[in-house]
């Protein structure tokens, strides 16, 4: 996508970085598409909660955070398609917390941030984004997102 959109994975990193100022983000670099570690890339959970808000206004990001499952078109290779799987929603269904339902979200994994999730979650019409880092194991960053919803958002007005 990088290379169609803009030509080359760093030109699209430009672009990221330029929409990064736009949405006012003070403590975020990209350097590349992946994510993965490059010490000019990095970002705060508190960026990435914006990063998350702004994603889930649009209805294509929106819709791609908050799908479960999705099957490629056939192919001579995969003429049944090849079927992709939400790393998130392999982890939960979403409705764990009461009253709390997570309509989307993006796990994410590097040696310095370990295992890290994002998430957007909505309780009686109020939107929340929770984002977890720092768990040694993939069930840990879930768990910790529950409790911040349960604790949180649960006790809102």
């Amino acid at each position: 996508l990088a290379n169609m959109i803009s030509g080359s994975e760093a030109q699209f990193a430009v672009l990221m970085n330029q929409k990064a100022q736009e949405l006012g983000l003070k403590d975020t670099h990209f350097t590349n598409t992946s994510g993965l570690h490059d010490s000019n890339h990095y970002t705060t959970p508190t960026d990435m909660a914006v990063i998350m808000a702004y994603a889930m206004k649009n209805p294509i990001c929106s819709q791609v955070l908050s799908t479960y499952t999705y099957t490629t078109a056939p192919t001579p290779q995969h003429p049944q398609g090849i079927p992709l799987v939400s790393n998130m929603y392999s982890r939960m269904y979403g409705n764990e917390v009461e009253g709390v339902i997570i309509t989307g979200g993006k796990t994410g994994y590097t040696g310095e941030a370990l295992q890290c999730l994002v998430s957007y979650a909505i309780k009686d019409g109020n939107r929340y984004v929770a984002v977890t880092t720092g768990a040694t194991n993939k069930w840990s960053c879930v768990y910790d997102t529950f409790e911040l919803y349960r604790n949180y958002a649960l006790t809102a007005n």
